[in-house]
């Protein structure tokens, strides 16, 4: 039985709420519902009755709810007692990130992380993915929270974390905007605002055209994505960002027979012993994933 799915299990019992948990554990609300779903299908039964906006435990979850506390306890018993022995988790972690990912989705997860472990340095470098992929390989960081590369690297471990689906978006008063279904042969008709080739984004973006055959008109092309959606919401072209990005200024293009996204993740080099602040890092990072570690 996951322990994390346990633990969203006892904040929703204990708040009374999906989305007060999700707060607390620093997740949305359907990453929540989906450990306590997963949690009932082990089960084989509802753990909540859910009637308007009142949340409340089912006779099986009242049955579970002293349980999990008691696992919850023991668990929380063995952690201090493995860092009474150990002394505890300090030191300095490298970390190497993504501006993006720096921005969008790291704060709560440092934060868990400072929270749980005071006396861990961590040192964050700030760079393009694929420049941390080389610094993991050379081992000039530990770990690397990037998007993922479309092909593995033998050297390297890699721990999907986040699914960042990518959408088609344009200005709103670019063409584009008037079509009800704009398809790829479309777009690649009119000026594009893309990650360089040099990106694992880039490369998706890349790959998807060129599996239909057709090729992309890139009128600029850049590694930082805030410019990119500054240029496209002036109307110099229409672009791919992640959904996320996609504020007020843009609109999104419901591009028919076009799925895309990229993996968010944890990579470090196979042949390196993770210190105990990494493994630290890796456990809080994972608990905040809304695709299964694999």
């Amino acid at each position: 039985m996951d322990t994390q799915n346990l633990k969203a299990f006892l904040l929703v019992a204990e708040t009374g709420s999906f989305s007060l948990a999700a707060q607390k554990l620093h997740l949305t609300q359907p990453a929540v519902s989906k450990r306590v779903a997963l949690l009932e299908g082990q089960l084989g039964t509802g753990l909540f009755d859910r009637i308007g906006r009142h949340t409340s435990l089912t006779e099986a979850g009242q049955a579970l709810l002293p349980h999990a506390m008691a696992i919850r306890q023991e668990l929380d018993a063995a952690q201090q007692s493995v860092r009474d022995l150990s002394g505890g988790v300090a030191g300095q972690l490298r970390l190497a990130t993504s501006h993006h990912i720096g921005l969008h989705r790291l704060p709560p997860v440092l934060s868990e992380f400072s929270k749980a472990y005071a006396a861990v340095h961590i040192d964050i470098d700030f760079m393009d993915s694929e420049q941390a992929y080389e610094l993991i390989m050379r081992g000039k960081v530990e770990l690397a929270v990037v998007t993922l590369a479309p092909v593995r690297e033998t050297s390297v471990v890699t721990l999907p974390i986040w699914a960042d689906p990518l959408e088609f978006m344009a200005g709103h008063d670019h063409p584009l905007t008037l079509q009800a279904a704009p398809d790829l042969k479309l777009l690649s008709e009119h000026p594009a605002i893309l990650p360089g080739q040099n990106t694992y984004t880039g490369q998706i973006i890349s790959d998807l055209f060129d599996r239909h055959h057709l090729i992309l008109q890139v009128s600029m092309a850049t590694n930082y994505l805030e410019t990119i959606r500054m240029l496209a919401a002036v109307g110099l072209g229409w672009t791919i960002l992640p959904r996320s990005m996609r504020d007020e200024t843009l609109v999104a293009l419901p591009v028919s027979g076009a799925r895309i996204e990229r993996t968010l993740g944890i990579v470090y080099h196979r042949g390196r012993s993770l210190s105990r602040a990494a493994r630290a890092f890796v456990d809080v990072v994972q608990a905040s994933a809304d695709t299964a570690p694999g």
